[in-house]
């Protein structure tokens, strides 16, 4: 009998909604005597079929699921032992529970054992085995070996979707948030300066906790008019100065005050409501045993099949689960505990870190949270919304997604207290996030609450680009400043009052720690400088680039010579790209090669360079960019590489930013130049050269592939390359490693020595590093900066 695929590996919360209720009783089958004369059939006593009974059905789940297979047993008697699917990505682990089941019987004994008094809290419900329609056949002993197995990955399962889900009591979870969290190692900071903001007592212990002594200017605006006059915010700050903690504060308040409302008046309510909140509070303490629920019925399974064995019929498996009241409960349950506030961001790495942020502050609250990102199952999130979290960080493509499935927990948008717009100037940008339009069109209509609040926060909220001059000159043109702008953002939210709009940025728009440096140079020369200052000045450094096919080359081109960078693209897997972060942050020096998917919000630890490889498009991106350095009082170094394709961009953002003083050159030793571009030169043909080597082979693959498809012979014209030219070529590439590895064995910055002089020990002295390097990139700068105000002080 074939195994069904995936049966394996459903989601734990769904094999609940399985089987049928029995309306009447089970009849015996007649069974020929001779029949039992075959000794393949010895064991069996009786045959039981059940007529009158009842599938159960649910709204999820279209279709019954069997729980388990039994063995099929063919006309002749043989019987075949049922294999379970094994999943390539799970290999390691099912090899680990065959051993495990092969170590002893005892061990399965102890498993399979289940109390007596657990199964008696169910309602009864018969566990399909084997058979389509009427035909039970008991299981073989054989098929006893995959018991303990089946209920090993069962637990496994329910263990992985627990740590899906979100929790206050979960451990922390590894992230680049968290050197940021736990920065502080005072536990107990004095937060007497947050108490005149009317901060809630839990968020102030998870403040003091985290050692944040003292609220940041945009937090000590913005938080008073949140909390205490109920108002809508429109907050422009400079990166870096904790734009999230002023929102997030603000939405924890207000999902406390409705906690603390709703709790008093559900105690004037009816018996029967008591009832339902009784029955929905205990449910929610049993969420966390969920595990063990499935364990426990994977054991009772396994259980009723042990007595089967001696018995010879068909057992009956006891649930709780199927309950009639349930589908009632449900719509109860989400009526009690509706979505609260909900956060929507621009990338999905910005999501992730938003919401380490709000449970760091929501730690002794009890709000739980959940994330709704593209990039990751689909399943997994709604099993998360089953929760019923408060507080949901969201993307406008996912989120809009699970809107448009009606969702129970996001059906009833109406109850929304809160709603931030992170980064709000991208997000209601002209043709970017349709989804966002819709959601707000939706909110603003059918979906509208006078009682909700709404946050907008951006460091580039107030930024206004100058009109041309031939945009002026049309009919209906209107020159666009600050206030016009902000209108046109209010509109778009659908923020109908009167908010408060709190601005702190700087005329220039950046950080004041930031230093702002260019070089200028062709673009092929742009590689020499980006692998000159990476080798300098190593340390924490961002490269940004506009496309996706630039970071992919600098990639490989990096990786030949050695710099271990780490990409990260909007094309790649997301759980890579969160991997990348991670190890980001963990390494001291360490190069992230990305496009704008990370310039906004994202606040890595001690990130100390940023090099703009390609000019951005937009003053509002070179903003953003570079604020991923300098954060909270911090300094930090931009370097723009300025190609001929560059200036126009290059002058468009030095207008829009009204810079008063040119930018000064960023110092380069000439004299290092001509090794770099002895190595980036040889770096590039064994680039070019492996390029055009994967493509020659996955050419080659296609057309064989095809050709085996249609059952045809290929010419060798048809492939790429020949076998003399592939071995020349190799050749070829294994002559150019092999000098590359020479060079790069070499130090690139030297120090001149006149005489080298062997010691009494035979060892010769060299310098470990240059002077050069011990110093920073800031303090070049400063240095040349100092410099020339010397020289036109004495000219």
């Amino acid at each position: 009998m074939k195994a069904r695929k995936g049966r394996r590996f459903k989601p734990f919360f769904r094999l609940k909604q399985k089987g049928i209720v029995v309306t009447g009783k089970w009849k015996t089958v007649p069974i020929d005597p001779n029949l039992f004369a075959d000794e393949d059939f010895r064991d069996i006593v009786c045959l039981e079929e059940l007529t009158e009974y009842k599938p159960v059905s649910s709204s999820k789940v279209g279709k019954v699921k069997e729980k388990r297979k039994a063995e099929s047993v063919s006309e002749e008697g043989n019987e075949e032992e049922e294999e379970p699917v094994i999943p390539p990505k799970k290999k390691k682990k099912n090899k680990d529970l065959r051993t495990r089941t092969d170590k002893s019987s005892d061990s399965k004994a102890t498993e399979i054992d289940v109390p007596a008094d657990k199964e008696a809290k169910c309602n009864k419900v018969i566990q399909v085995a084997n058979c389509e329609d009427h035909g039970h056949v008991s299981e073989s002993p054989l098929s006893t070996t995959d018991a303990p197995r089946k209920k090993k990955v069962a637990k496994n399962k329910a263990s992985q979707a627990q740590e899906a889900l979100p929790s206050t009591t979960s451990k922390k979870v590894k992230n680049w948030t968290t050197e940021v969290l736990s920065a502080s190692t005072d536990h107990k900071a004095d937060v007497s300066a947050w108490k005149d903001l009317f901060v809630p007592e839990p968020v102030l212990r998870a403040l003091s906790y985290l050692g944040f002594s003292a609220p940041t200017p945009i937090q000590a605006l913005a938080l008073p008019s949140a909390i205490r006059d109920n108002m809508d915010v429109l907050g422009a700050a400079e990166t870096g100065s904790g734009k999230t903690l002023a929102f997030a504060i603000p939405m924890i308040h207000s999902v406390l005050q409705w906690q603390k409302t709703n709790s008093s008046t559900t105690r004037n309510d009816t018996v029967s409501k008591e009832s339902y909140q009784h029955h929905d509070e205990t449910r929610r303490e049993n969420e966390d045993e969920a595990e063990k629920l499935t364990h426990q019925q994977a054991e009772d399974s396994e259980d009723e099949d042990d007595a089967s064995f001696t018995t010879g019929c068909v057992k009956v498996l006891e649930n709780f689960e199927f309950n009639s009241s349930d589908e009632t409960h449900n719509v109860v349950s989400h009526e009690k505990r509706p979505l609260l506030g909900l956060v929507l961001t621009p990338t999905r790495e910005l999501a992730v870190q938003v919401k380490h942020h709000i449970d760091a502050v929501a730690k002794f609250t009890g709000i739980k949270t959940a994330i709704l990102v593209g990039g990751m199952a689909a399943q997994k999130q709604e099993r998360v919304l089953n929760r019923k979290p408060e507080i949901v960080i969201a993307t406008p493509g996912r989120l809009w997604e699970l809107v448009k499935e009606r969702h129970p927990h996001l059906s009833n948008l109406r109850q929304l207290r809160c709603l931030v717009i992170d980064e709000a100037d991208r997000m209601v940008e002209k043709g970017h996030f349709l989804e966002l339009s819709q959601l707000l069109e939706v909110l603003n209509d059918s979906q509208y609450s006078p009682q909700r609040q709404t946050f907008v926060f951006s460091a580039t909220l107030t930024l206004v680009h100058q009109t041309p001059t031939r945009v002026l000159q049309k009919k209906n043109a209107k020159k666009m400043d600050k206030k016009t702008k902000l209108e046109l953002l209010m509109e778009k939210v659908g923020i109908k009052g009167k908010p408060k709009v709190i601005d702190l940025t700087r005329k220039e728009a950046t950080v004041e720690t930031l230093t702002e440096t260019r070089i200028h140079c062709n673009t092929d020369e742009k590689d020499y400088y980006l692998y000159y200052f990476l080798l300098q000045y190593p340390g924490r450094t961002m490269v940004f680039a506009n496309s996706i096919d630039c970071v992919k080359r600098l990639s490989a081109l990096l990786t030949i010579l050695n710099c271990d960078p780490l990409p990260l693209h909007a094309n790649m897997h997301q759980k890579q790209r969160l991997k990348n972060l991670e190890r980001f942050a963990e390494r001291d020096s360490c190069v992230l090669l990305t496009t704008d998917v990370a310039a906004r919000g994202l606040d890595i630890p001690n990130v100390q360079h940023v090099i703009h490889y390609q000019v951005p498009r937009t003053s509002e991106l070179y903003v953003h960019r570079s604020g991923r350095t300098a954060r909270a009082a911090n300094e930090g170094l931009s370097l723009l590489l300025i190609g001929p394709d560059d200036l126009i961009n290059f002058r468009k953002i030095y207008k829009t930013l009204q810079k008063t003083e040119e930018l000064p050159f960023f110092p380069v030793e000439t004299k290092c130049m001509t090794s770099v571009k002895e190595r980036i030169n040889l770096a590039r043909q064994i680039e070019k050269a492996e390029f055009f080597n994967s493509r020659a082979k996955q050419h080659n693959s296609w057309l064989q592939q095809a050709a085996e498809a249609l059952e045809i012979d290929l010419d060798d014209d048809m492939f790429m390359g020949n076998e003399q030219e592939e071995s020349q070529k190799q050749k070829m590439l294994k002559g150019m490693k092999k000098q590359l590895k020479r060079m790069l064995s070499q130090p690139l910055f030297k120090v001149l020595m006149k005489t080298k002089y062997p010691t009494q020990s035979g060892k010769l002295l060299l310098p470990q590093a240059s002077v050069g390097i011990s110093e920073s990139a800031l303090g070049t700068v400063s240095k040349q900066q100092a410099k020339k105000k010397k020289s036109i002080k004495l000219s």
